[in-house]
């Protein structure tokens, strides 16, 4: 069982690096270490702290933030988020982007890519037989390499795929034989670009993006954290530029710059 000061260390590890807040996590984070430091040859998880620290390669550390962030998403989540931003935002930015046809849009929590292709199935099916003269590609990061592999592998599961509507599994998805799993087609796979991304460093946009995803990451942050991302996020985005969070996470409406559209939907 990790001791106090282990999970001290490690939660200040954690926050430091990376903006997460584990501090009321103890169980959690012994529970999805414990095994692979036992595998490992550590006999505590000091040692194995020390491993991580003083690997130069950073291949301990990024097995650390494998298993400690969570990515639980799944195909239509919040799928309000997605109507609005076909009905209002694409509207928006076809109109503003008319000369220069190019769209800036980032999601930063992207998972293991359930979100990015959706935000990709949407801009497809709005831009329609025009969507070859426009960059519509879509930026995903996370800080997790482990779902970002997935998430380019594209493969799902036929029930991972249930509440996708049936024409947009016929023509985003391929079967991969039997009907139980699928693989998002080459066409839709290359308007995604995928990237391993803290969100803590620095943004290392050169121009300002139109739209920003940012759902259900801010739940791991702590007050200050969030507000100091969220003020990163509004100097990134053009005017008029939207911003997206979970459904149940909140922004304190009163340290923010933004424009609140609908509680979980904000505009610089």
């Amino acid at each position: 069982m990790i001791k106090d000061e282990e999970f001290h260390r490690i939660s200040v590890f954690m926050k430091q690096r990376y903006g997460i807040d584990l501090s009321q996590k103890k169980v959690i984070v012994n529970g999805r270490l414990e095994n692979y430091i036992k595998r490992g040859g550590w006999h505590s998880f000091d040692e194995f702290m020390n491993a991580v620290e003083h690997d130069s390669t950073g291949s301990q550390e990024k097995m650390l933030v494998n298993f400690l962030t969570t990515n639980h998403t799944y195909f239509m989540r919040e799928f309000e988020h997605f109507d609005f931003f076909r009905s209002q935002v694409l509207p928006w930015l076809k109109q503003k982007e008319a000369a220069r046809k190019d769209l800036r849009i980032w999601c930063g929590a992207a998972s293991s890519g359930e979100e990015p292709y959706m935000i990709a199935m949407v801009l497809a099916e709005f831009f329609g037989m025009e969507k070859s003269q426009w960059d519509t590609k879509v930026l995903a990061t996370d800080i997790s390499t482990k779902v970002l592999q997935k998430a380019l592998a594209g493969v799902y599961t036929a029930d991972q795929l249930k509440s996708v509507p049936p024409q947009w599994k016929k023509r985003f998805f391929n079967s991969l034989g039997g009907g139980t799993q699928y693989q998002v087609t080459p066409e839709l796979k290359q308007e995604v670009i995928f990237r391993q991304f803290n969100l803590m460093d620095p943004f290392p946009f050169r121009k300002k993006m139109h739209t920003i995803f940012l759902r259900n990451v801010m739940i791991y942050f702590d007050e200050k954290t969030k507000r100091e991302l969220v003020q990163k996020v509004y100097d990134v985005l053009e005017p008029g530029g939207y911003f997206f969070i979970g459904t149940t996470e909140t922004i304190d409406r009163n340290s923010t710059p933004f424009q609140i559209i609908q509680p979980s939907i904000f505009r610089k």
